[in-house]
């Protein structure tokens, strides 16, 4: 197949707090390189973008050295964390921002889904948006009008279609904006996070759509926290850590060294870093995660079989009402398999402003695999989430045990969770 796209030596960089260089000797420096052909020498410096860490200089690069290729309808993943560089990649192949150096080519028309709202006037009803996208993406008015009707099927909202879209809910504005730009046949599409604002009955249906874009031969760009998206969805995938790409391959491989980086491992005192937090209203934050044996000893390994504690702490910043804390067990692809909540009656809680400690003691044995912890806390009614964390503090169960006749005794293990089971045999 084609390469549909290709970039060489991508490079985005940013000079925080100010346009310039910062003085009118620097920026003539500056336009007199450019002149001549030669290198701007302010590229020469610069600091890896990581946003935990106080630099030394004003110059940072969001991205650096970044080089792949797609091929005609392959589905590229992009993951890492936030502040890694995902969305500026994204906003330079749609064209949003120029990159500072490199070089990106392009075969055929890109529609982009990069924030709510996206392409759209809020002035303007559905209706009248769907005709401004199409006629951007270079479609005439009775191309618009084929696809008109399965747009506003796809996307539900076809009671709202001659609102204004400023009075749309966040929820409505994806739905409708995902459906212009996966129905108006573009050759290439590119998808940021915002699908994680609809509810999971739109994104399933989202990525049955991207899945039939490939399947049309079309080529689909994807950045997403949701690693069981992922699997489904791509073919491949491109690890971002500060700007720089630090992997490229299978999906499975690719989200297996993301969820094993060092960055999603707690220190000894068990702290949560801030901006491991994908999302949620700041009202409260979780600090810090522990795994304990039952002695109360941190630990990041188990035997088979062996029970532990998990040990949260949460800082509540103004008292929350109606709300509710939930653990999530992930596996090595991402996927979540099991979950708990802040109590069995699954009733919503209150909580004052201070800090809280959880202490919960895991039970359910795990089958030996690698696992992380997942964290939540969002309004019991309306699932509005607080804090979120995916996955974090990585853990493993061995397969040997505290005692020899309690070992896992194969190689291969099928499954999560052993379950609890009363087997009754009789000879009839």
């Amino acid at each position: 197949m084609s390469t549909v796209i290709k970039v060489e030596n991508i490079g985005k960089q940013y000079n925080l707090g100010q346009v310039g260089t910062g003085t009118i000797s620097n920026d003539v420096k500056r336009w007199w390189h450019k002149v001549r052909g030669k290198e701007d020498p302010f590229l020469k410096i610069g600091e890896t973008n990581d946003r935990t860490k106080k630099g030394d200089s004003n110059l940072v690069w969001a991205l650096k050295d970044i080089n792949f290729e797609v091929k005609q309808g392959e589905v590229l993943g992009i993951i890492g964390k936030n502040g890694a560089g995902k969305s500026t990649l994204l906003k330079i192949l749609s064209r949003v921002t120029a990159p500072t150096i490199g070089e990106i080519k392009v075969k055929g028309r890109i529609a982009s889904l990069l924030e709510v709202g996206t392409g759209f006037h809020p002035d303007l009803t559905g209706r009248e948006n769907i005709f401004l996208n199409g006629a951007i993406l270079g479609m005439t008015k009775q191309e618009i009008r084929n696809k008109f009707d399965e747009i506003v099927d796809f996307s539900g909202v076809e009671r709202y279609i001659d609102t204004p879209v400023k009075r749309y809910s966040s929820g409505m504005y994806v739905r409708l904006a995902f459906a212009v730009a996966a129905h108006l046949e573009p050759e290439i599409l590119i998808v940021d996070e915002v699908l994680a604002v609809g509810d999971a009955e739109f994104q399933k249906k989202c990525l049955g759509k991207m899945k039939d874009v490939s399947g049309q031969g079309r080529t689909v760009l994807f950045v997403s926290h949701n690693m069981p998206s992922m699997r489904a969805l791509c073919s491949s995938v491109m690890l971002l850590e500060h700007g720089k790409s630090i992997g490229y391959g299978s999906t499975n491989d690719m989200i297996a060294r993301y969820l094993s980086s060092p960055s999603l491992i707690n220190d000894s005192e068990g702290n949560i870093p801030p901006d491991v937090s994908l999302h949620g209203t700041g009202e409260a934050k979780y600090k810090k995660l522990q795994l304990l044996t039952l002695n109360k000893k941190a630990q990041k390994e188990f035997w088979f079989k062996e029970k532990f504690i998990i040990k949260i702490q949460l800082e509540v910043l103004k008292n929350i009402q109606n709300v509710i804390a939930t653990i999530i067990i992930v596996n090595s692809m991402g996927e979540a398999i099991t979950m708990a909540v802040d109590n069995e009656f699954f009733k919503p809680s209150s909580f004052e402003k201070g800090n809280y400690e959880f202490e919960i003691i895991f039970e359910e044995r795990l089958l030996p695999g690698d696992y992380s912890i997942g964290l939540g806390i969002s309004y019991f009614h309306t699932g509005t989430d607080i804090d979120y964390i995916e996955s974090f503090s990585n853990f493993k169960i061995l397969k040997e045990a505290e005692t020899k006749d309690m070992e896992f005794p194969w190689t291969t293990v099928t499954g999560h969770i052993l379950l609890k089971t009363n087997w009754q045999i009789k000879k009839i």
